[in-house]
């Protein structure tokens, strides 16, 4: 069933504000814009599923009101994208039970996805055909709509199951530590400034390009946001590298770039060397080395820590990942105890035979 008209959205907001629980995704597009475009939302509090239409025109405030409110709890599976989603529209989702964090809490793969843990949990096989369905086009087929509600339909049994385990193992407490910081908006919006961290490419940039890089990169960011365009779409990663990499400081250099098209250098050239000329580079950068020279005292202790955490995660048939990092190894090893593996419950399981094994 998918939801069309105003008052069917008012019935079902009533209907949520009584609930103790509601299954809740989305479906949505994101290939040709810098901010998702919600196609469809799919709830579920205890009887059949429904989907909402949000491209019929609709005001959603009511179902805003509902899904901000203490209750009832917002069931979701890998939530932090729909929650981005859903923010533009409906502001904060809160608060949330997310089932793959309780998931890996209680022995499964950290990154399960939502059919293998419905295979699990409930013996149901879901069905893959619509992984490509583009949601924006109307009319939406029977199929496509089966499909969208199959993924509230088993969240709410598949969290009282996990619940259930949480308990049968002592890790009930754990759960309020893992979802605190799913309801701070802050955590789905990129900061410019620190857009660059996020890039791959720019990772092992000396002081000089580094600075250059999260200058391009904030660039980028602002421009992606005002156009509404992919990021990707106006610079590419790795042609930023190159751009952060080689500094041309004309307009011929930076149109020998390879990759670089005729149209950005006539639509953005100059604020590039612009961004160049500000972060004042010295006249001849030096060769950038690639492959910095590993710390052999640093590798042997991260792999011993490593050890540690992997014995650890054997003994409590957990995911080693769920305990600890390899940023929260690499960041111990480096001194740092400002770091998660050494706070909350984590510090009682892990963070203490970690420290003991420095």
């Amino acid at each position: 069933m998918i939801f069309t008209t105003q008052a069917q959205i008012s019935t079902l907001a009533a209907r949520l504000t009584q609930a103790q629980a509601v299954a809740l995704d989305t479906e949505f597009l994101r290939e040709r814009t810098y901010r998702a475009e919600l196609c469809l939302l799919q709830l579920a509090c205890g009887d059949a599923p429904v989907c909402v239409d949000p491209l019929a025109g609709l005001d959603l405030a009511p179902l805003a009101a509902a899904l901000s409110a203490d209750r009832p709890v917002k069931v979701m599976h890998a939530c932090r994208q729909d929650i981005e989603v859903l923010l533009p529209a409906l502001g904060m989702i809160r608060p949330v039970f997310d089932t793959q964090v309780a998931a890996g809490l209680c022995g499964l793969p950290a990154q399960i996805g939502y059919a293998e843990l419905v295979r699990r949990v409930l013996g149901v096989e879901l069905a893959k055909g619509q992984t490509r369905t583009d949601w924006s086009r109307r009319p939406l087929s029977a199929e496509q709509l089966e499909y969208a509600l199959d993924d509230v339909r088993y969240l709410l049994p598949v969290r009282d199951h996990l619940l259930g385990e949480l308990d049968r193992l002592g890790r009930s407490s754990w759960l309020a530590e893992e979802f605190s910081g799913l309801d701070d908006p802050s955590a789905y919006v990129v900061d410019p400034e620190h857009a660059w961290l996020r890039i791959r490419s720019l990772k092992g940039l000396d002081e000089d390009r580094a600075r250059l890089a999260q200058s391009v990169a904030a660039w980028r960011e602002r421009r992606a946001a005002e156009r509404n365009r992919p990021r990707g779409w106006i610079l590419d990663d790795a042609l930023m590298r190159e751009v952060v990499v080689r500094a041309p400081r004309t307009l011929e250099a930076l149109a020998a770039l390879p990759q670089m098209q005729p149209g950005f250098i006539k639509h953005s050239g100059q604020e590039i060397l612009q961004l160049i000329l500000d972060a004042r580079l010295p006249e001849a950068l030096p060769r950038l080395n690639t492959r910095p020279q590993p710390d052999p005292v640093k590798a042997a202790l991260v792999k011993k820590l490593g050890a540690v955490n992997q014995a650890v995660a054997a003994e409590l048939v957990l995911s080693a990942e769920i305990l600890a990092t390899r940023k929260d190894l690499e960041q111990l090893a480096e001194g740092r105890q400002d770091i998660p593996v050494l706070r909350g419950w984590r510090r009682a399981i892990i963070g203490d035979r970690l420290l003991a094994a420095l």
